[in-house]
C-alpha cells in the first residue's frame, strides 16, 4: 500500500481548512477542490473510511454553521453597511447523513 493517510479529527479538520483556505485565496476552483477531496478519499484505507466519514461530516457541518453564524450577523455590526444581501439561502449547503447501523457508536453499561 501507498502512503498512510491520518484519519484523526484533527487530520480530516486541517484538510479541509486548508481546501477551503485555497478557495478563498483563489488558489483553486471549486472543480480543484472536488478532485483533491476525490484523490485524498483514494488514499484512505477502506477501513479507515467510516470514521473520516464520520470526521469529515461534522467538520463540513460545523463550518457551514460558522459561515452561517458569520453571514447571518453582518447586518449586526457597527459601521458595517451591506450594498448587498447575503442570501445564505443561494449557498449550496451540506447536511449530514445518518450513519449506518453498522458505524453508529454504541455505549455500554
Amino acid at each position: 500500500m501507498g502512503q498512510e493517510i491520518s484519519v484523526s479529527y484533527q487530520a480530516v479538520k486541517s484538510k479541509v481548512y486548508r481546501l477551503i483556505d485555497s478557495l478563498v485565496e483563489d488558489a483553486k476552483s471549486q472543480d480543484d477542490v472536488q478532485e483533491s477531496v476525490k484523490r485524498w478519499w483514494k488514499h484512505i484505507h477502506p477501513a479507515d473510511r467510516p470514521i473520516a466519514r464520520k470526521h469529515l461530516l461534522s467538520v463540513l457541518s460545523k463550518s457551514n454553521a460558522t459561515l452561517a453564524a458569520i453571514s447571518g450577523g453582518l447586518s449586526d455590526l457597527q459601521d458595517f453597511e451591506l450594498h448587498r444581501p447575503v442570501h445564505t439561502d443561494t449557498v449550496p449547503r451540506l447536511h449530514t447523513m445518518p450513519a449506518p447501523a453498522s458505524e453508529r457508536m454504541k455505549a455500554t453499561v
